[in-house]
């Protein structure tokens, strides 16, 4: 094996519209957030069938998060490839955690005026 990586995949559907915000100390970098949903069904051991629904945090920073700020909206589907990161940061004295995927590429796989997926 060359090497190891950092690399994620997912499909799912957009749980609310991404928010875009500049950051950085002049306000010149752009950086979306948003959340997708990933579901899978199995059926257990006595025939019933059950789904799993998983939430991920998405980030995405310069070009990327302006073209996701641009055209992804609540419901639909998109697919997203980046790196899982884990961040630790202190709040009211306690410590906490949170883990997010920084994408590096996205594709939209609902129609941009897929009516039925959207909420407006």
């Amino acid at each position: 094996m060359n090497a190891l990586k950092n690399k994620v995949s997912l499909i799912g559907r957009i749980g609310k519209n991404p928010e875009m915000q500049m950051v950085g100390v002049s306000k010149d970098y752009s950086l979306t957030r948003f959340s997708i949903a990933t579901d899978e069904s199995y059926k257990d051991k006595n025939g019933q069938w059950h789904s799993n629904t998983q939430w991920h945090n998405l980030v995405a920073w310069g070009k990327t998060a302006e073209l996701i700020s641009k055209m992804v909206k609540k419901g639909q589907e998109i697919m997203v490839e980046g790196r899982i990161v884990n961040k630790v940061y202190e709040k009211d004295g306690e410590k906490r955690y949170t883990t997010d995927i920084e994408i590096s590429d996205f594709l939209m796989l609902s129609p941009k005026n897929d009516e039925k997926n959207l909420e407006k």
